[in-house]
């Protein structure tokens, strides 16, 4: 009896103690079904559908930003870009370099630094380009105060812009540790901004390299006997920033078994033309066997004149040597002419001198001349 009362009694709670808990429970389910987040959102799907990237760039570019869970903030960068008129493709191509530029707050950044950017005379086209060339620089408005120091030093907003260009770097380096130590120095050197400007667009990385690599650079110039101050050091910094000390020396002896100098011309050609340390062994070897071999310069006279290395031999040397000597076998050369002063004189000189006095002689001397320079070797340049 008593084992019977006791098992009525146990049903009798957890009946109970169901019918209390149930409703609690679907009380609870609903106010957490109220304030359940809404579906995150899907970064990799806005890149590809709103960005135009790429599934591969968008699986690249999400694990930059996995801290962006809505699209109200990319969407007003987005819409900032268009509005600078920046295509699609080029929005996409910002994205996919930098994807970070998508959390830029656009108005306590990116339209201040367009503001500065105008103010520095730079139109909105040209900040476009800015925007595409260095997004990740864009997005700091430190940009706006290294601009300004560049702009003068480059002297317009299209050179700088092909600087940057090729050597973003210019935007990430340091003014006051890196580029202006640079730029103080190679004024020392004699250089001014033009030449500075130029510098840069061969050796792109110098002003943002470090100042003790500068200074290298300027002592293995005046190695090769160019002198700090005088108008070739630009040229000879050019010729040897991309060679060590040992590989100018290889060069140098190159260049006395190639051409039959002696150390005495090798130096005086070097000093007179920097960039012939940096020509091709093959080019070079090849204009002095025409030199030397065909037109019959002397090697002293190449080496005071190194400038006629620098010109193209199937284009420009072979061509005017075989205008004189056409014109001089046909008796329509009066005068023997210096061969080099032929070789630099502009093209329109050229043929106003040699080619248009001769259109009767020679009707067809200026045909014949344009297909030599296309390497073409007219049958009618008969010299037998």
């Amino acid at each position: 009896m008593l084992r019977l009362r006791n098992s009525i009694l146990s049903h009798l709670l957890s009946t109970s103690a169901a019918s209390t808990v149930w409703p609690l429970h679907q009380h609870l389910s609903a106010a957490a079904a109220a304030v359940s987040p809404r579906p995150s959102f899907a970064v990799e799907k806005y890149l590809i559908d709103t960005c135009g990237l790429t599934r591969a760039q968008a699986l690249k570019a999400a694990t930059k930003i996995p801290h962006v869970n809505c699209p109200s903030k990319p969407d007003a960068v987005l819409a900032f870009l268009a509005g600078l008129g920046l295509s699609s493709a080029d929005v996409a191509a910002v994205v996919a370099r930098d994807p970070k530029f998508l959390c830029a707050g656009v108005e306590r950044t990116l339209d201040p630094v367009v503001l500065g950017l105008n103010g520095l005379g730079i139109s909105r086209s040209e900040v476009a380009r800015l925007v595409s060339l260095a997004p990740e620089r864009f997005r700091s408005r430190c940009i706006v105060s290294k601009l300004q120091y560049y702009l003068p030093l480059f002297g317009s907003t299209e050179r700088l812009l092909r600087a940057l260009n090729h050597s973003s770097n210019l935007l990430s380096s340091s003014l006051e540790k890196v580029v202006k130590p640079n730029v103080a120095f190679l004024e020392e050197c004699g250089l001014g901004a033009c030449d500075i400007a130029s510098l840069c667009g061969c050796a792109r990385w110098i002003l943002a390299t470090k100042p003790e690599h500068v200074r290298a650079m300027a002592t293995r110039a005046e190695a090769v006997g160019v002198p700090r101050g005088s108008g070739m050091f630009r040229q000879a910094m050019q010729a040897v920033a991309f060679l060590s000390g040992k590989e100018i020396a290889i060069k140098v002896e190159q260049l006395k078994n190639m051409l039959k100098w002696s150390d005495a011309e090798v130096g005086i050609a070097v000093r007179k033309a920097p960039m012939v340390l940096v020509r091709s062994n093959d080019a070079l070897e090849r204009k002095s066997e025409f030199f030397i071999s065909e037109v019959g310069l002397e090697p002293g006279y190449i080496a005071h004149r190194p400038a006629l290395l620098s010109y193209s031999l199937e284009g420009r040397i072979k061509p005017r040597y075989y205008v004189l000597k056409f014109l001089k076998v046909k008796g329509l050369l009066h005068q023997d002419r210096d061969y080099y002063n032929t070789v630099m004189i502009s093209e329109k000189f050229f043929m106003a001198r040699f080619i248009c006095p001769h259109k009767k002689a020679a009707p067809h001397l200026a045909e014949d001349y344009a297909a030599a320079c296309r390497g073409e070797m007219p049958t009618r340049f008969r010299f037998t």
